[in-house]
């Protein structure tokens, strides 16, 4: 019986061992901070390519080097060895290396149906790295938004309780009238019986996505949570509702010239619309303590809490996890792109980075230094620009959608 015991246990560990093997990472080290390099200083990267966290041989390495200055250079290597590249910029800027895996067949490597590498980079003279110009109205834009706004009633057109699958907690699918022309449209969860002025709230956003809210259950169990979608559209609904609207009405939101050119006619304007009366909704219900009001999100949600957090002086606190359209402006300068839409004037009035000076409570920022959906010299921007008392945690080889499990963090913060 005890052999009989071992040998399932050795089974299993075998079995276990087997699910591990073939996990490809990058180890990337730089000779100091990555973001403590001064204009014109040789950067050096090493590299490694690893298998379970043990050097991979016999596959052939190609990198590029781009950055915010222009510049691209490209090469080979194997992997038997430590790949060195050494570089440097001389503007406050970004370098971006890429570095691209194949086997001796020519194949890249995969991570499951994805092409695997690394995405990462150093930057110089990052304190220095400012975004465009600030619209002289920029203020009173938003404040007559503010004012249209204030025009439309706050009345609950909708609220219908929906199962939120922890009998501690209640959950409603929940529409409110806003300006803009689309509604408030989102999930509100909070503990089942609570007392008058007794819970903190947070306003929660998803990224660039034509979707449904997510209820916000564990966040619900100890306090108000509520999450909207980004368009005022309906929540819950079946795949082909989204699917319909994606292809359609909705089809490349905010990324259309016509629409960007006029500050008034930019998709984002009613995305931020919805986010203040949502806001202006939690602070109405007599479940709030008064005191504590946090917005939080990521990517187009992480755009989302900075313009909350500059629109709204009750706001308390504010997460931007790798936040979207900072610096849009910086592509006229030379900066990597990224993924957002092509510049026009009337982005000056949503970029995360002029929201971000605007900005009076505690801010805390998520990034990657290989994140080209949201380059890191737009983030650098909005946390240089920041005021109030700020944390940003970089991650190196971290991009938009993956983030290593044993990479190298790197914090700034200020108060």
């Amino acid at each position: 019986m005890k052999t009989r015991f071992c040998l399932v246990l050795l089974l299993f560990a075998l079995a276990a061992a087997a699910l591990r093997a073939g996990e490809f990472s990058f180890s990337c080290r730089t000779d100091k901070s990555p973001l403590e390099y001064a204009l014109g200083e040789k950067m050096t990267f090493t590299l490694r390519l690893l298998e379970d966290g043990e050097p991979l041989p016999g596959k052939k390495l190609v990198w590029t080097r781009t950055g915010d200055d222009g510049r691209k250079e490209s090469g080979e290597a194997s992997s038997d060895s430590p790949l060195v590249i050494e570089t440097s910029i001389d503007r406050p800027g970004f370098v971006r290396i890429k570095v691209d895996p194949f086997d001796a067949d020519g194949k890249p490597l995969m991570r499951g149906r994805d092409k695997f590498g690394f995405d990462g980079g150093a930057g110089a003279a990052v304190g220095q790295i400012g975004g465009g110009e600030i619209p002289e109205d920029f203020d009173a834009f938003w404040a007559a938004q503010k004012a249209e706004l204030a025009k439309i009633p706050l009345k609950v057109l909708e609220m219908k309780e929906v199962d939120s699958g922890d009998p501690a907690v209640k959950c409603y699918d929940l529409k409110i009238a806003c300006a803009g022309g689309m509604p408030v449209s989102g999930y509100l969860c909070m503990p089942k019986n609570a007392e008058p002025k007794s819970l903190k709230a947070e306003l929660l956003f998803r990224g660039y996505a034509v979707v449904g809210a997510s209820r916000p259950v564990k966040q619900g169990k100890e306090r108000i949570a509520f999450q909207i979608n980004a368009h005022g559209i309906e929540n819950g609904r079946p795949e082909s509702y989204y699917n319909e609207l994606k292809n359609g009405k909705l089809r490349a939101y905010g990324f259309r010239d016509d629409e960007n050119r006029e500050r008034e006619t930019t998709y984002f304007r009613g995305m931020v619309l919805r986010l203040l009366r949502a806001l202006e909704y939690l602070k109405s219900l007599p479940e709030w303590d008064g005191k504590t009001l946090a917005v939080s999100g990521g990517s187009q949600g992480g755009f989302q809490a900075l313009a909350a957090a500059a629109l709204d002086p009750d706001v308390t606190q504010c997460f931007a996890g790798i936040p979207w359209l900072c610096d849009l402006s910086g592509i006229t300068r030379g900066r990597l792109r990224g993924w957002r839409p092509n510049y026009a004037p009337g982005l000056d009035y949503i970029d995360s980075a002029f929201f971000g000076t605007r900005i009076k409570c505690p801010v805390t920022i998520e990034a990657g230094l290989g994140d080209y959906v949201c380059p890191p010299s737009g983030v650098a921007a909005l946390y240089n620009g920041i005021s109030a008392p700020k944390k940003i945690v970089w991650k190196q080889g971290r991009t938009h959608a993956y983030s290593p499990r044993n990479a190298e963090t790197f914090v700034q913060e200020a108060e």
